[in-house]
């Protein structure tokens, strides 16, 4: 089934306990929140880009990074199309869109999920019409 990835998250950007940020928050690599963000959460970046939340962290709007981990509270959408880890004190207020997910007992979805297809490239010569 699934595979427990033993080593800890990359973090390049960490967001304190006492922070709080209002405003869209957009990274590469990976986040570390315990703060609060007040705003969306996404990367741009590569498909290995992680967002980890702690049980003290929480976001109040949209996320959309290719790995989720989250441990605290996200009220908002969220667009995790690689995977997703809920853990025991996650809650979750809105729907969850995911490649792959795992959730421990105790993690609170108020929402709608809904598996993402794998994204599978085109070969050489299909797709768009002129």
């Amino acid at each position: 089934m699934f595979t427990r990835d033993s080593r800890p998250p990359r973090i390049d950007t960490l967001i304190g306990k006492a922070a709080r940020v209002h405003g869209d928050v957009e990274f590469q690599g990976g986040l570390h929140l315990d703060g609060h963000i007040a705003g969306g959460v996404r990367s741009g970046g590569p498909p290995d880009a992680t967002l980890s939340v702690s049980a003290t962290g929480s976001i109040e709007g949209p996320v959309e990074v290719p790995n989720v981990m989250l441990q605290g509270t996200v009220k908002g959408n969220i667009h995790a199309r690689e995977r997703l880890v809920l853990g025991a004190t996650a809650r979750v207020e809105g729907n969850v869109y995911y490649g792959v997910i795992e959730m421990t007992v105790g993690a609170q979805i108020m929402g709608k999920l809904v598996r993402l297809a794998p994204e599978t490239p085109q070969p050489a010569g299909q797709g768009q019409k002129s």
